[in-house]
């Protein structure tokens, strides 16, 4: 999981190297000072020497001086490895992210993702740079300290080392205790910035059914949850500062009482007994920092597992050694295909799939809901990788394709239609970026967006906001129709796309694609049998199974459900769900 993790620092790995080393530096100058103090007193002020004053005083002064610019620097470098870090990991994810089959990304809530790249990041990069600071300076600071207490006086230093060992196992005490609550504080940020992202994206819905109490009271009890483990682990953590307070007070009184009868029998000297106390400060407030950087490490943990789940996420789809990039016509074959959404599944959502469709025609694919409409054509880019059996494309497996090649010649127009924020424009040209005014306002035309973008006072240049909450459901429909038009594919797949327009524009659409595209393949899933009625073949989905397959004509007077269905749309009954006459 670290070295994983670790792998990210790239660039920012001499950043990362010399903050250590200034940090180390810094700690040196400062354990220089209070010995270079006792001198000036035992030597100088006590001996009346002045000259001996002016000497130590200015090394004091080049020791302080060294040990700014150190520090200084130590934290200007710390924090460009610890962002450039967390930079990185960012990075790493989203890329990863971006390679994830449909499969992978299932694993995955939207929130648990979204929480990843930002509260757990951010954990990691303040970790991160309490350890390339804090974690180096006060170990080397206690080192040091504890080294030049018993340099100076062994018997007083020991009341030190007998301190830190007393210390050391309370306060380890005190955050194993802790750290189990963090590591559940963290995995509730996902149900809580899943409460917000559902609430925020559906805000219309929540304002017209007037749920704005019960949503408030929802993320209430989530932000809840996380306040009452924080206070759990706080409440541990908050014994920390007394037991170190009374500790230095106890290490004070002890040090100040032994050495002053040490002074008395000029077993000590003044400056020695202020250097001591000096070094009982920095041995104590180093195991306070150690103390901070164990609880942080604690509680980026959890961060450093969540983040490190999605980098060694792979994809399961993987490019052959020697892919096919061209993609020969738009012919579509189901051998024996079986598909399951989880190896462990009982029962498979395709059953014995076997179909054969021609390159150029069009195909309307109908079922109930829950009958695996969509995942039949989610094969067909090969978003999903079938369990058993084989599709091919072109006369091709898909397998043996490059994905990017093969995605390339399928435009897909998905159930959930979905608009970036940006111009229409901007929008039209995810299905070809170098598209030009004229293709993008004739793929509009073919889908009948244009009539509505030229009443917008902008036209082409209207801008769209995220999701597309501006624009229609329709319209919507027709602008992603229009965007999988400009890919010009040899498959074209429309998920229930045109179930928000009328059916005088779904006829206009349907007239467009026979006349101007007749050599794509065009699969067409629709609850509206008017929809497919037209098509030169239909297939009738059951339960993941193939009901029928063939023309209107003949599925009418063949098959019990199409002609169920046809008979309750055509008489003013009911949906596809519905059975005829109910």
């Amino acid at each position: 999981m670290i070295r994983t993790l670790l792998k990210e620092v790239k660039e920012f790995k001499a950043a990362s190297i010399i903050t250590p080393m200034f940090m180390i530096l810094e700690v040196l100058m400062e354990m220089m000072i209070p010995y270079l103090m006792a001198s000036i007193i035992d030597d100088g002020v006590n001996a009346g020497d002045m000259g001996r004053i002016y000497k130590v005083g200015a090394v004091m002064i080049v020791a302080a001086f060294v040990g700014l610019f150190a520090g200084i620097m130590g934290g200007r470098f710390g924090a460009k490895a610890s962002t450039g870090f967390a930079r990185n990991l960012r990075e790493a994810m989203f890329r990863n992210i971006q390679t994830f089959s449909f499969s992978n990304i299932d694993k995955f809530s939207t929130a648990g993702l979204v929480t990843r790249l930002t509260t757990d990041v951010t954990n990691i990069q303040n970790s991160y740079q309490m350890v390339l600071r804090m974690f180096t300076r006060a170990p080397a600071s206690l080192i040091c300290a504890m080294v030049m207490a018993f340099r100076i006086n062994a018997r007083l230093a020991s009341i030190y080392l007998i301190a830190v060992i007393i210390l050391g196992g309370i306060l380890f005490f005190i955050m194993s205790n802790a750290t189990k609550y963090f590591q559940m504080a963290f995995p509730k940020y996902d149900d809580m910035n899943a409460s917000v992202q559902e609430n925020v994206s559906a805000i219309r819905v929540v304002k017209a059914y007037v749920r704005e109490e019960e949503e408030t009271q929802k993320f209430k009890r989530t932000s809840e949850n996380i306040y009452k483990i924080f206070k759990k682990a706080e409440c541990n953590l908050v014994y920390n500062s007394p037991i170190m307070q009374s500790t230095v007070y106890t290490c004070i009184l002890l040090i100040s009482w032994l050495g002053a009868k040490m002074i008395v029998s000029d077993t000590l000297t003044t400056g020695e007994l202020m250097s001591l106390l000096t070094y009982c400060m920095n041995i104590l407030m180093s195991l306070m920092m150690l103390s901070m950087v164990f609880v942080m490490i604690s509680m980026s943990m959890a961060s450093a597992k969540r983040i490190s789940e999605v980098l060694s996420e792979t994809s399961d789809l993987k490019n052959p050694e020697e892919p096919i990039h061209e993609v020969k016509d738009g012919s579509i074959e189901f051998r024996n295909v079986d598909f399951s959404y989880r190896k462990d599944a009982g029962e498979p959502v395709l059953k014995d799939i076997n179909i054969c469709i021609r390159s150029g025609e069009t195909i309307g694919i109908i079922g109930g809901t829950g009958s695996a409409k969509t995942t039949l054509v989610n094969l067909v880019s090969r978003l999903y990788d079938v369990t058993q059996g084989e599709v091919l494309v072109g006369g091709r497996n898909v397998k043996e394709y490059d994905m990017e090649a093969l995605r390339n010649q399928v435009s897909v127009v998905l159930q959930n239609n979905v608009l970036f924020s940006g111009t229409i424009l901007d929008n039209l040209r995810w299905g070809d970026k170098n598209a030009t005014r004229e293709e993008c306002e004739r793929a509009c035309q073919l889908a009948c967006a244009d009539e509505f973008i030229q009443r917008f006072p902008r036209g082409y240049e209207t801008h769209i906001e995220q999701g597309g909450n501006n624009v229609s459901g329709g319209q919507k429909q027709r602008l992603c129709i229009a965007r999988a038009l400009l890919k010009k594919p040899k498959i074209l797949i429309l998920d229930d796309s045109t179930s928000a327009v009328d059916t005088a524009t779904d006829a206009k659409i349907r007239k467009a694609f026979a006349e101007e595209i007749p050599d794509t393949t065009k699969l067409i899933i629709a609850q509206r049998i008017s929809s497919v009625q037209s098509a030169d073949r239909i297939l009738v989905l059951n339960e993941g199974k193939v009901d029928g397959f063939g023309t209107h004509e003949e599925l009418f007077a063949g098959n019990e459900i199409y002609r169920e269905v046809y008979e309750s749309q055509t008489k003013g009954g009911g949906d596809f769900d519905e059975k005829a006459g109910e």
